[in-house]
């Protein structure tokens, strides 16, 4: 085999089996039930890279796959992820330096410490609905509970319905109790799990 093909940039981005060899076993055998699959990843930066220089945040961006991918795809503009994982975070930015991505930047927070006015656009798959989940967690170190997952919502809801009209925002797998009513639902898949709206 020719390493030095299989290890060249593009090759990471041609499937998600693909993309997943950029990540230790464990990493990788989360991937199908925790990280954004590559089609939603690009047909969601295709919509949020609406304009050159547009900066695009991942709510929950777990091991940087969406960021990556979008920042692969679509060059002029940045895409930035916070994690508040810590182990996540250190994932995304090995995979970062080892796929060159220089439009692409890592945060370790809590998405509530950042402020959403530095941002254009959004991108959410769910990373609330782990707080109601009964099993299935990526790992037991965080607190889990209904409360927490109500308190996101509504911190989000606030963020998202004190942006200008025209942000764009793309959910996947959402049960939309963040998304206030002034955002209009655009687009949507034929299953409707992936929705994008844009806000009046």
């Amino acid at each position: 085999m020719n390493m030095e093909n299989f290890t060249s940039k593009p090759t990471w981005y041609l499937n998600d089996a693909a993309f997943d060899w950029l990540y230790p076993e464990r990493i990788q055998q989360l991937s199908k039930r925790h990280w954004t699959p590559m089609e939603v990843a690009k047909k969601s930066a295709n919509f949020l890279a609406s304009a050159p220089g547009k900066k695009i945040l991942d709510i929950g961006s777990g091991v940087g796959k969406f960021c990556l991918i979008g920042g692969h795809h679509f060059q002029e503009a940045t895409f930035y992820g916070v994690e508040q994982r810590k182990e996540l975070y250190h994932f995304a930015q090995a995979a970062k330096e080892l796929t060159d991505s220089r439009n692409v930047e890592f945060i370790n927070g809590n998405f509530t410490q950042i402020d959403f006015a530095e941002f254009d656009h959004f991108y959410f798959y769910n990373s609330f609905f782990e707080n109601l989940a009964a099993g299935g967690h990526i790992d037991q170190k965080m607190e889990y509970s209904t409360s927490l997952y109500e308190y996101y919502s509504r911190y989000l809801f606030n963020a998202l319905d004190s942006k200008p009209g025209g942000t764009r925002l793309v959910t996947y797998h959402s049960l939309e109790d963040e998304i206030p009513p002034s955002y209009q639902l655009v687009d949507a898949t034929v299953d409707f799990v992936l929705k994008m709206w844009v806000k009046r």
